[in-house]
Parts: structure tokens; sequence; C-alpha cells
């Protein structure tokens, strides 16, 4: 079976659509299906058996990001679909009409996963709107976008309602990313602290994302100033790129920060990510507008424990209370229950063993078979 995916990101640029994207197509192949892709060119791809680059122009202050050529990338999205069973749009921009377009003009069906709410990220970026204006808009967008379509998967069952709260009429179907085995590779914790001059003993929290204002990477470093009460030599490692960076760097120099928050930028996914995740006493996470939150079970495939809130996509994975604890949303509350599982090393160990063990029930190739059968059967 023969699957055509269609998006406006991919890497180099790091998300958790490319990830997404990446892991399905690896792991769908082991299910008879050929997954190619049509995504935007960045200059400095590296070569990718049967994805498609188009040229693409840079987003204005938005260096990590790429307009496609619109009628390039239609023209590409018509040629590749015309050999497949299925269109798979991924994201909502350019892609989502150049794949409408080519399973309209080829009698194809047509299907997308919605990773992104974005009625809570609207606000952070353009301010000057009112919040309830936006969130309108965003609904009514969304609904329009998916009610064009065959069936639409959503990352988590918090996203399933939601978006038929917003009048979403289409199947919807609940398919998390899993994750590969290569998320359980030993990471090299102590070659990952010499690295960054970090000493053995030193309480390390992690935080492993997009550096924006959704991510609500302010709330932790509120809430490490107050855990640093009780745990003075913490530190707080926040690992990624994002447009609030220097905005939390000035956050974390007023609260008295300076020698315990580091930002690492992007880490290489393929070796050095896996050892922060190992190396960390603890991977924190705050969000309230995620649609899965991959991160927590990458933490967890490394034996770290979790501490987050639990809302929207990462409820699906925080429910079993298995390899995490559930922290309240408000820093100093956030901050106690941190500092009591980093006061407590057996507890750090026992939850670091049972959330690796629990990491394995996500597994990308159970997904994908979950995903082949799908394709399956809107293909007949």
């Amino acid at each position: 079976m023969r699957v055509l995916m269609v998006s406006d990101v991919y890497f180099p640029r790091i998300n958790g659509v490319s990830t997404s994207i990446e892991t399905f197509r690896a792991a769908l192949a082991e299910h008879g299906v050929s997954a190619r892709l049509v995504a935007p060119s960045y200059g400095v791809d590296a070569p990718a058996s049967g994805v498609i680059r188009i040229p693409s122009r840079r987003v204005p202050h938005d260096p990590e990001d790429r307009f496609a050529h619109y009628a390039s990338l239609k023209r590409a999205t018509l040629e590749a679909a015309a050999g497949c069973d299925v269109i798979h749009i991924q994201t909502p921009f350019a892609a989502h009409y150049a794949g409408l377009h080519a399973a309209h003009a080829l009698n194809k069906p047509v299907i997308a996963t919605y990773h992104t709410l974005f009625e809570e990220y609207l606000q952070h970026y353009i301010p000057w709107l009112r919040a309830a204006w936006l969130r309108g808009l965003a609904r009514r967008f969304s609904r329009g976008q998916c009610n064009a379509l065959d069936a639409v998967i959503v990352p988590s069952a918090a996203m399933r309602e939601r978006l038929g709260e917003y009048g979403v009429t289409r199947p919807l179907h609940v398919l998390p990313t899993g994750l590969p085995a290569s998320a359980f590779a030993p990471g090299e914790p102590a070659g990952f602290r010499a690295r960054h001059g970090i000493a053995p003993d030193r309480p390390v929290a992690l935080f492993v994302g997009r550096v924006a204002h959704e991510k609500n990477i302010g709330f932790l470093l509120e809430a490490v100033a107050v855990a640093r009460r009780r745990i003075p030599d913490l530190l707080f490692l926040v690992t990624g790129e994002g447009p609030a960076r220097a905005d939390l760097e000035r956050q974390a120099a007023q609260l008295g920060l300076q020698d315990h928050v580091r930002f690492l930028g992007y880490l290489d996914r393929t070796r050095e990510l896996p050892s922060a995740y190992a190396a960390a006493d603890a991977f924190v996470f705050a969000s309230r507008t995620e649609t899965q939150g991959l991160v927590l079970l990458e933490a967890m495939a490394q034996r770290c424990p979790v501490v987050a809130q639990s809302v929207m996509g990462t409820a699906d994975i925080l429910e079993s209370r298995r390899g995490c604890r559930i922290a309240p949303n408000e820093p100093a509350g956030f901050a106690r229950v941190l500092v009591d599982l980093l006061d407590d090393p057996e507890a750090c160990v026992r939850l670091g063993e049972e959330a690796r063990a629990y990491a394995r029930v996500w597994s990308d190739q159970v997904l994908a078979g979950r995903l082949a059968e799908l394709y399956r059967r809107l293909a007949r």
C-alpha cells in the first residue's frame, strides 16, 4: 500500500510534527505501507529516501520555519499522489490545501492529523487582538478544515473531545505517536554531565521542547525558584529553541536563578538528547496545550521520572500514574511535588524503572499497525 504525506514542516526543523512523521514513516514499512512525504526544503536537508523537498523561503521573525512555494507544493503533491492510495495531511497551512486539491483532483481518500491546539497558541503570537476573538477564529478555521476531510486523526482523547466541541462531524480517530526502539537505547548520563560541567551528585530537573510561551516554561522557572529553598543546588536545564528564550532568560535573572538555569538549545536527537534525559533526576513539564506530550514518554524511556500537570493530551499518558508524579497548577505546589521526589533517591530509582516499563506500552509498531489498518479501510 502507498500513502502520500504532505507537511509544512519536517526535519531539520525539530518539533513534535517532524518527530511524528519520521516515527510513523519508519514504522509503517513493517506493516506493508510505503509512505512518501512532500515537505519544504530548508537548504540544509539531509538526504532521506521518499522525501520530496519543495523550494521555500524563511518565515519573517521565525528563523526555524519555512513557507513552501505554493505552486511548487501543489504541483509536487498532485504528481506524487497519482500513484498512492491515501493522502495524509500533517499540517493545516499550505500543505492542507495542496493535499486537499490532489485528493479532489484524483478522487483519493484524504485524512489529516490534528497535531496542534491553535486556539491556545494564537494569543501568544497576536497579543493585540482579543483572546476570545482569536479562539473563535481558530475554532471556525479548524472546523472547516476538518469537515473537508474523510477522517481526522487526533493524538489524544482530550483532542477528540475538543474537536467535537468545535462542531467537527468527520470520524475522529485517537492515534498517538509511538516510541521507536531507538528511544530505549541507553543514554550516557555521566558523559553528559561531564561535558556540561555538572557535578555527578547535583540534582537536575530537565525540560525538553520548543522554547515558546505556550509551553509554560515561565511557570517552571517560578517553581524552581521555590524548590531551591529546600534544594539550594538544584539545576534546571531547558533544552530546545524558540521565540520565548530571551524573555525566559530575563525572568530567570529576575528570580536570581542565573547559576541554576541553563538554556542548552537544540541537542542531537540520536545521541545527546537521550543522554540529557538519562542524566536528569526528574523531567518537568507544565504545558497546558499539548495534544500528546511525546517528550514525557521519551524521558520515561530513559528511566527519568516525570513531574507534570495532567492537562489535555498529557492526561492520556499520565492517567495511569506510572513513572510520574502529577503536580498542581501553581508554582509552590509544583515545587513541593518535585522536591519531595528529589529528596527520596529510592523513589526516584523506583519511579524511573516503572517509567521505562510503562514507556514500552507506547510502541511505535503497535500504533503504526493501527494507522495502517485505518489507511486500508479508507482505501476500500
